[in-house]
């Protein structure tokens, strides 16, 4: 069976990523010295993915979003924690929108409820097309970095999912 090949995700715009930052900062009046933590990235594995899901959170329901425990480990990454930003870039590494983190829980794969599902706001919004493609995203994911994934690896201690409530906070015409 031959491969599909995936397109990478380019770099972020890191000075467009400070520039929408600082405008957000400014407009909430929050000293830099006081800035919540944040990252600039895109959401997904590709430049088509990324665009996909930045339209569903700034034209749809996307309010959550679900990743592997493992990779913030391998990636030697921060774990999102309440109140931590995040600047979402497209799939050109553009600055579009900033997040904020509500919530931050761990869970298995099957403990991912319906109500969940519906809140990462893809596809037809059902428990049954999130795992779906959930399961066919880490798979591919993990491949690539020589990890052959199954959803029973989340049942173990590091494995889990780390699944993130958010709102949108800027642009303004797009802040919840």
């Amino acid at each position: 069976m031959k491969e599909h090949f995936v397109p990478d995700l380019p770099p972020v715009n890191a000075e467009a990523a400070q520039k929408m930052w600082s405008e957000y900062l400014g407009s909430k009046g929050i000293p830099l010295a006081d800035a919540p933590h944040h990252v600039a990235e895109s959401f997904g594995d590709n430049p088509a993915l990324a665009d996909e899901l930045l339209h569903e959170m700034l034209h749809g329901t996307k309010r959550a979003t679900s990743s592997l425990a493992s990779d913030y480990a391998y990636y030697n990454e921060r774990v999102p924690q309440p109140e931590d930003h995040c600047i979402v870039c497209d799939g050109d590494g553009q600055p579009r929108a900033i997040l904020r983190v509500l919530s931050v829980e761990r869970a298995s794969f099957f403990e991912v409820d319906a109500q969940f599902a519906a809140a990462e706001g893809e596809g037809d919004l059902s428990l049954e097309y999130w795992r779906a493609e959930h399961e066919k995203f880490w798979r591919r994911t993990q491949k690539s970095i020589g990890v052959d994934w199954k959803p029973e690896d989340t049942l173990q201690p590091g494995g889990e999912l780390v699944l993130e409530r958010f709102e949108l906070c800027w642009p303004m015409e797009h802040a919840d």
